[in-house]
């Protein structure tokens, strides 16, 4: 017996084009940060998505205007099969990989087997509610659910075009040389820390998004002030994440055009609340840590009104509750709260920073909040660490040197539009060893993981808004998973000889989806 319960046709209008011009010219572009892989199968945070969705595509993307569209997927169902969650896909057709091989149902199965085993992917738990995928034919297959998934909805359907045929040919290390997709740009070099050459694919399926540039570099320069001169002096056309200082310079520069918005991102001060030897153990001290910091002040004075405070879930976002406020700057009570807690003395603590520019002035943001913490009497012996460090000191369950042992400047980004049910998941529901549960996550609270497992299996987007705003409140009250700081707003910059439109996901609004050169 199966029953329709719900019906998901985004569509995305395609008129017929006229005959395409060829894309010409070439682009020099500067990220200020380098992602950790180029298999999309295998990234580990949101910086891997700004190369990875240059070349790579899923079933569903978010457009300019942060509406959800059919993207390979040309019509997708959410399903009820003998009392199961079923989703059924219809691939579109004509869609073809770099390589010149046809996009087919076989290369999702590929992807999710990728996904859903541990020994490649950090996400496998993502696919852990999958009880079968179901090839029907080429273009059309399902994904047959064992229980619901709401999270799998939310994550745009998770799955991305992997082409079987071409990594069973080349090989792990031969994909990784060479990785090819079914995007508007295709692989050409890459040199780690330094470059990434990209070309322009001909055989692009969306004749009406597409870019109109031929080659495109990508240079990696984290320092800013380097970066900035390097647009400054024509060496790159296009830079992301302006100095916040310079923001207003920027936007008065004769011949530059600027983009601002909210990254997608979401910060937090997070701290091992599970070990029960830790002062963070607390709540009192994770109260206090909460009015130790003037986040206000910090937006304005370090990120030069860069930021936008949030509480628990972003504005929005699925879920806003806009009477849940941060908590207020009150540096007395928190002293009152460190003392009631048996620190009247305060206690000293290590804190890890981040000092790869992930998001703009984030080195300096840590810093701050350091500086805010000293003042009420917790003391940090303050670490910096580059990203890569950085992500694995974070992650829960690796190998090596201790787990994470004092305050740590944190993100997870809850996305655009934004949805906080995968990052809750991973960072307030408790460590569960092999099952993917708190895979970054220093808090152990059984009502909290019992409300997110809920969260996780309810599919009816209603009823995940008013689970999402109970565990919002829940979190906010017992300080877990890390207090809420800000979203970062970005601003990209590029010359006016350059069209650009900035699509949002994936890549926080660097995808180079529809890029080029004026006439």
């Amino acid at each position: 017996m199966k029953s329709r319960t719900m019906f998901m046709a985004l569509s995305l209008a395609l008129s017929p084009a006229p005959a395409l011009a060829q894309a010409t010219g070439s682009l020099t572009v500067a990220f200020g940060a380098e992602g950790t892989t180029l298999d999309p199968t295998k990234y580990s945070a949101g910086v891997d998505h700004y190369f990875i969705g240059q070349m790579f595509e899923q079933l569903i993307r978010y457009d300019t205007d942060l509406k959800p569209v059919n993207w390979l997927a040309e019509k997708w169902e959410l399903q009820q099969q003998d009392g199961k969650a079923v989703i059924d896909i219809y691939l579109r057709p004509g869609v073809k990989f770099h390589n010149g091989d046809p996009m087919s149902s076989a290369d999702f199965e590929f992807c999710y087997e990728r996904l859903k085993d541990p020994k490649v992917s950090r996400w496998s738990h993502l696919q852990a509610n999958v009880e079968k995928f179901e090839v029907i034919d080429d273009l059309h297959f399902k994904i047959h659910f064992k229980s619901p998934d709401g999270d799998y909805i939310a994550g745009a359907l998770q799955l991305w075009a992997l082409p079987k045929k071409y990594f069973e040919k080349v090989g792990e290390d031969g994909f990784a040389k060479a990785p090819v997709g079914t995007g508007p740009w295709k692989f050409v070099s890459r040199s780690v820390k330094e470059e990434l050459k990209l070309e322009a694919f001909d055989g692009y399926w969306n004749k009406d998004a597409r870019p109109g540039v031929k080659d495109l570099t990508i240079k990696i320069i984290p320092e800013d002030l380097t970066r900035v001169a390097a647009f400054k002096s024509g060496a790159v056309d296009w830079i992301d994440n302006v100095p916040p200082s310079m923001v207003a310079e920027f936007k008065k520069l004769p011949g530059v055009k600027t983009f601002t918005a909210i990254s997608g991102n979401n910060l937090y001060i997070d701290f091992p609340t599970y070990n029960p030897a830790s002062p963070f153990n607390k709540l009192k001290v994770r109260q206090a840590v909460a009015q130790a910091v003037d986040m206000d002040a910090i937006i304005k004075s370090v990120l030069f009104g860069q930021g936008e405070r949030y509480a628990e879930v972003g504005k929005g976002s699925t879920g806003y509750n806009a009477d849940l406020k941060p908590y207020a700057y009150n540096p007395k009570a928190a002293k009152q709260l460190l003392a009631e807690a048996g620190y009247p003395s305060g206690f000293e603590t290590p804190c890890y920073n981040l000092t790869t520019p992930r998001e703009p002035n984030v080195k300096e943001m840590g810093e701050a909040v350091f500086a805010y913490l000293g003042q009420v009497g917790i003391r940090c012996k303050a670490q910096g660490l580059e990203y890569g460090a950085w992500i694995n000191l974070g992650r829960r369950g690796r190998s090596g040197p201790p787990e994470m042992d004092g305050v740590l400047m944190w993100m997870w980004s809850q996305g655009l539009p934004g949805d906080p049910a995968t990052p809750w998941g991973g960072h307030l529901h408790s460590f569960v060893a092999g099952k993917g549960w708190g895979s970054y996550s220093y808090t152990d609270d059984k009502q909290a993981d019992s409300m997110i497992e809920q969260l996780k299996g309810t599919m009816e987007q209603p009823r995940r808004e008013e689970l999402i705003r109970q565990i919002a409140q829940y979190k906010h009250e017992n300080v877990l998973g890390g207090i809420t700081t800000y979203r970062p707003v970005i601003t990209l910059a590029w010359r006016d000889k350059v069209e650009f439109k900035p699509w949002p996901f994936p890549g926080a609004w660097r995808g180079f989806q529809e890029i080029s050169l004026k006439k």
